[in-house]
């Protein structure tokens, strides 16, 4: 029997006795949701406080300019996942572009080293003062690590099943925000909060030190849009990829983009940057301030679910990551083995799950934040170039185009946040830096034994 949904490579593995092709379970509403769930959560309901202690009481502003920054390279990530629908996403796109195996290597490696530091942000959100509201009497590295033990548990179930449980968790952290729309709605009705806070730019000086500041605010403040990358690995998993995921994405990135803004704006109306900036869980406090009676410690148990998805898709993500580089060769091709009954990559959600523990010892929140923010901007910076270069490379069926300037764009304000310019502490860049040198170490130990399997005669693959 056919399989006309399937990729012809994977339709070959099937009929050669080779690993099991994953399952197109995705179709256009499931997607949707997926990305909104990508996008919203941790970044939102943790960071909002750090990114209100970098600028005060303008906290809008970061968002609605890195609002624009994601739709700028959304639409880079949309042209590449319409005209090459497989599950690698940049390490892909790197490699058809530049055809230097070490740079894709290096690109795939910082997408799933971000992925990873943003799990273990939630994590350890999810240890934090909102889980605090219930109890303190678990240390919260021990319940980080058993957080991420469980969802990688939920990934090795199936793509299906997270997806389902992506969806239920979607529904609830938006009624979170929902919850604190209304609050703001109700505030401004009522003549509540401090209109005057929102024109206040707080970075501790003028000229150089408030452009670097409302850059680094703004590049700490990105981490809340990470997400929409991620959904490009599902490509192999989704429903005819080049028609479904344009609507997708640019629906996902404007509908949360929108809503940060006006989460940012009510925040910032409601409770004092010093607040905001003091706390883990800076909804929370927004929801204690704005003066309707909403339980507090339902508010929290919403925001932990919230945390909860964000940590799910991202050990989703870098596991299917590592599928995608196995079956490209960058990986060993022992990372590519797909669970027989389950179908869902077993060796990359175990490899994945294991270093996103190790990253839960390493820093708070507001430092693995910025640490992923780093990581995907110098990764978009290479996605926006390699458009342009794979303008050269037509393909076969149709699929969207982005306008030139976007691109251009959008490669150069991404450099300008990963730049010093964004004023960010030296932990993140070390951070970075460690895990990249990891990254090299794992490159050249797979050359060395792919180079000694072709001199022995051994199948490399």
């Amino acid at each position: 029997m056919s399989t006309p949904d399937l990729p012809a490579s994977a339709r070959a593995s099937e009929k050669d006795g080779g690993s099991p092709p994953l399952k197109r379970a995705l179709g256009p509403k499931l997607l949707i949701l997926f990305v909104i769930g990508d996008i919203l959560g941790t970044g939102i309901y943790a960071t909002t406080g750090d990114v209100a202690g970098k600028i005060g009481g303008a906290l809008w502003l970061p968002f609605a300019i890195g609002f624009a920054v994601a739709l700028l390279t959304a639409a880079s990530y949309v042209e590449l996942v319409g005209k090459y629908p497989k599950a690698a996403g940049a390490a892909l796109y790197t490699q058809k572009a530049f055809k230097v195996p070490f740079l894709t290597f290096v690109v795939a490696f910082m997408v799933m080293c971000s992925g990873l530091s943003s799990a273990s942000a939630a994590a350890r959100a999810f240890s934090g003062d909102y889980l605090g509201e219930f109890t303190d009497a678990v240390p919260p590295t021990l319940i980080a690590i058993l957080f991420i033990l469980a969802l990688a548990a939920i990934n090795l179930r199936g793509v299906a099943e997270s997806v389902k449980a992506n969806v239920v968790l979607t529904l609830v952290e938006v009624s979170g925000l929902a919850v604190i729309l209304a609050i703001g709605a109700y505030a401004v009705f009522s003549g509540e909060g401090e209109p005057a806070r929102l024109t206040q730019i707080e970075t501790g000086g003028t000229g150089y030190a408030l452009l670097t500041g409302v850059l680094g605010a703004t590049a700490l403040g990105f981490f809340a849009f990470v997400g929409f990358e991620d959904s490009v690995n599902m490509a192999e998993e989704t429903k005819n990829p080049a028609r479904n995921f344009p609507r997708a994405i640019f629906i996902g990135v404007g509908v949360t983009g929108t809503i940060y803004v006006l989460v940012a704006l009510i925040s910032s109306l409601l409770v004092d940057s010093r607040t905001l900036s003091g706390s883990s869980g800076p909804l929370l406090e927004v929801v204690k301030a704005g003066g309707v009676d909403f339980p507090p410690k339902l508010f929290a148990l919403i925001a932990l679910f919230a945390v909860t998805n964000s940590a799910l898709i991202n050990i989703m993500m870098a596991s299917r990551l590592c599928y995608g580089m196995a079956n490209e060769r960058i990986l060993p091709p022992t990372m590519g083995k797909v669970l027989a009954g389950r179908r869902t990559p077993w060796v990359g959600i175990v490899f994945v799950s294991a270093l996103a523990i190790g990253l839960v010892s390493t820093g708070e929140i507001e430092g693995l934040g910025d640490t992923t923010s780093f990581l995907l901007l110098c990764v978009f910076a290479v996605v926006n170039i390699a458009v342009l270069v794979l303008r050269r490379d037509p393909v076969d069926h149709h699929h969207f185009r982005t306008p030139t300037a976007l691109p251009v764009l959008g490669a150069l304000t991404s450099l300008i946040l990963a730049s010093p310019l964004a004023d960010r502490g030296s932990d993140v860049y070390v951070r970075a830096g460690i895990l990249l040198l990891i990254g090299i170490g794992l490159w050249v130990l797979n050359k060395v034994v792919m180079t000694a399997r072709e001199r022995s005669g051994a199948d490399p693959v």
